[in-house]
């Protein structure tokens, strides 16, 4: 919903709000508000793929000052898009304006409020890992907000126009004036200090009947009917009094609203000020502001009983629509442990891909990660149902709704999505790893934590465009290995140093798609009711932190920040090791499944073999002897044509000899660490 510049008005006339201690209340939270908020007012990079673990600690203390007070926070998430698609509209030029926005902080480098991908993940993680009690909601979550803290007579803590409409008894507590990084203390007692809003304040204080606020907010503009984009916009300024020192479009709404007791006495009066209009349109007219104004009308709260019972409500739709979603995952939507996409997906056939900050002229970062989601679209819609999703993602500059089709593998063919949390775990593995191209041996000596996200990144350097050179590779690993102590070290580094890289494009992109990646992997995981454990994303991956390892690496100044450390680069080693093997067979079963067998004499192009093989040389460019064998390998593939078989051959023949007769060799690259780097 939302009130075109409600709250800078009301910004305006602060006398209505009245000053609060706030302490020892329950306190319903607007989740997605909060995040916002939180991340885009602290000052945390946007640019370079995310400060996560900045992130983390900043919720981390937000709760924590919430506790000391005594206040009981109750987080409200949105979930899926409104399945009668009445806001579809506005969304599209919202998205069409964040579009414009990220290109131009990848371009200028500027500071857009363009959300880091993961974001929204850590953020659902970090209240879970603290127990607050935190509620996903089917839809919207503006009503189910407002209704609970209604029935609960607590306050609202938002700075979304529309609670300044909501009739909520114990008012609302705007997010810009909540100074929970101060808080105060009176005696024994803990508060933070705050604004509290009321309707009855605002009512008074403009002189208007509080039936009216809804109808207020209908006409100046919301996601249904917009009149200042008709055909004969209303001049409300005109309205405001002589003395008015600033004339505004809502001071001169108030004061003609002053003069009814009912909507539809305004709505009529509406009509009339339009002009000459059409039956047709009046009828039209009418129908979007009464629309608007019933998302106002608050039903009875259905997410009280979720959070007192843990049990998931109804599904609030038709028959025919609710049973689309099965009962199995409405517990895990209402959570948050299942992505709200899914609900997108089952009622709409439609998946929204988030925006990167990066260059708009390369394709979508999200292109990469598109056979993960059609495996899950296979998933949700089955083989039955003849459907596509339409993926809505960027195409250069311009937003765009791409036709994709369902995948399916022998396994997932047998399996359907009612039944699919009764699915052996072996079964449901198999699934995500498949989609992933990894098998379970290569993971099952990683930690758990590290298992979803390497089998991501050998997906990821197998399929990225253009491929990620060994630099990025090596960076990636290292934070995900070391990030606890990395990150600490860099930002000290970055601190002292006062380092501000100009964001490498190249660098950015790369790693936008290893992103892409995880989050469809993450979700896929989500979905098989995870067969892998889900990682800590705010522990796993700091995007500033594998920008800035980058820079270090191709200027030589890396070895100091890994001083002192040559524990902690086992897990490392173990992780590219895994990659280097995992390349290793795809080189492998590339060549044999490219041979034809009918013709085993014929000579074929050996450009995908070489691409291989120089991926290979990608992971080994530090080891010497390594290298030169595989480079020697493409020069002669490319230039005698040689047969395939012979070089895999003989590349892993000679890797085999020299460990066995260099014993001290095989050590001497297993103690090599940091020298690696």
């Amino acid at each position: 919903m939302g009130v075109q510049g409600l709250v800078t008005f009301v910004e305006t006339h602060r006398r209505i709000y009245r000053d609060v201690r706030f302490r020892m209340s329950r306190l319903v939270i607007d989740g997605c508000n909060l995040l916002y908020l939180l991340y885009f007012d602290s000052g945390l990079d946007q640019n370079h793929g995310g400060e996560y673990a900045a992130f983390e600690n900043l919720i981390e203390k937000f709760i924590t000052a919430l506790r000391d007070c005594g206040v009981a926070p109750y987080v409200v998430l949105d979930g899926g898009m409104d399945y009668t698609d009445k806001k579809i509209d506005t969304i599209v030029l919202r998205t069409e304006d964040r579009l414009k926005k990220a290109n131009k902080a990848a371009v200028e480098g500027r500071q857009e409020n363009i959300l880091p991908q993961l974001t929204n993940l850590v953020f659902r993680q970090t209240l879970a890992r603290l127990k607050v009690p935190m509620a996903q909601c089917y839809a919207e979550a503006d009503q189910e907000i407002a209704a609970l803290a209604k029935e609960w007579q607590c306050p609202v803590l938002s700075h979304d126009s529309d609670f300044y409409i909501f009739d909520l008894p114990a008012g609302l507590l705007p997010l810009p004036h909540f100074q929970w990084k101060a808080v105060e203390q009176s005696g024994s007692q803990r508060y933070i200090p705050c604004k509290n809003y009321n309707t009855s304040s605002f009512c008074i204080y403009f002189n208007i009947q509080r039936q009216l606020l809804p109808t207020l907010a209908a006409l100046a503009g919301n996601d249904y009917v917009n009149l200042r984009r008709m055909e004969s916009p209303i001049r409300w300024a005109q309205f405001c009094p002589a003395d008015s020192r600033r004339p505004s479009r809502l001071e001169g709404l108030l004061c003609w609203l002053k003069r009814f007791h009912q909507p539809q006495e305004a709505f009529e009066a509406v009509l009339g000020l339009m002009g000459e209009l059409s039956k047709e349109r009046k009828t039209e007219v009418l129908k979007g502001l009464n629309l608007g104004m019933e998302e106002y009308q608050l039903p009875p709260s259905s997410l009280k009983m979720f959070f007192i019972h843990g049990t998931a409500p109804p599904f609030p739709a038709v028959e025919e629509v609710a049973a689309l979603v099965p009962q199995w995952t409405r517990l895990l939507l209402m959570q948050a442990r299942l992505t709200s996409d899914v609900l997108d997906v089952l009622l709409l056939q439609r998946m929204s891909l988030t925006l990167f900050v990066e260059d708009a002229d390369m394709p979508s970062s999200h292109l990469i990660s598109g056979p993960l989601r059609q495996v899950m679209y296979g998933l949700l819609l089955g083989k039955r149902r003849q459907l596509q999703v339409n993926e809505c993602d960027r195409d250069g500059h311009q937003l765009t709704v791409i036709p994709v089709q369902p995948a399916f593998t022998r396994v997932t063919r047998q399996l359907t999505l009612s039944s699919l949390d009764k699915v052996e775990p072996s079964q449901r593995l198999q699934v995500l790893l498949e989609a992933l191209g990894v098998d379970e041996a290569s993971l099952r000596e990683q930690p758990p934590q590290l298992r979803l996200p390497l089998a991501a990144t050998c997906y990821w350097l197998q399929r990225a465009q253009p491929p990620p050179d060994g630099t990025l590779l090596k960076a990636l690993l290292l934070g995900l290995s070391n990030g606890d102590v990395l990150r600490h070290r860099a930002a000290l580094q970055i601190q002292n140093q006062h380092l501000n890289h100009t964001l490498d494009l190249g660098v950015a992109y790369a790693f936008n798609q290893w992103q892409s990646c995880l989050k469809a992997s993450i979700q896929l995981n989500q979905l098989l009711s995870f067969p892998l454990p889900e990682p800590q994303v705010a522990r796993l991956y700091e995007g500033t932190l594998v920008h800035h390892l980058v820079h270090l690496m191709r200027t030589g100044n890396l070895k100091p920040l890994l001083k002192g450390h040559q524990s902690s680069m086992k897990q490392y080693k173990t992780m590219l090791a895994v990659v280097r093997q995992f390349h290793a067979q795809e080189a492998s079963s590339s060549s044999e499944t490219r041979t034809t067998p009918a013709a085993p004499h014929r000579r074929r192009p050996l450009d995908d073999l070489t691409a291989n093989l120089q991926q290979l040389f990608i992971l080994y460019e530090d080891e010497e002897e390594t290298a030169i064998e595989v480079s020697s390998a493409v020069r002669a593939q490319e230039d005698l044509h040689l047969d395939d078989l012979v070089v895999r051959t003989r590349y892993r023949a000679k890797e085999r000899n020299n460990r066995c007769n260099n014993p001290e060799l095989t050590r001497k690259q297993e103690r090599r660490g940091a020298d690696l780097l």
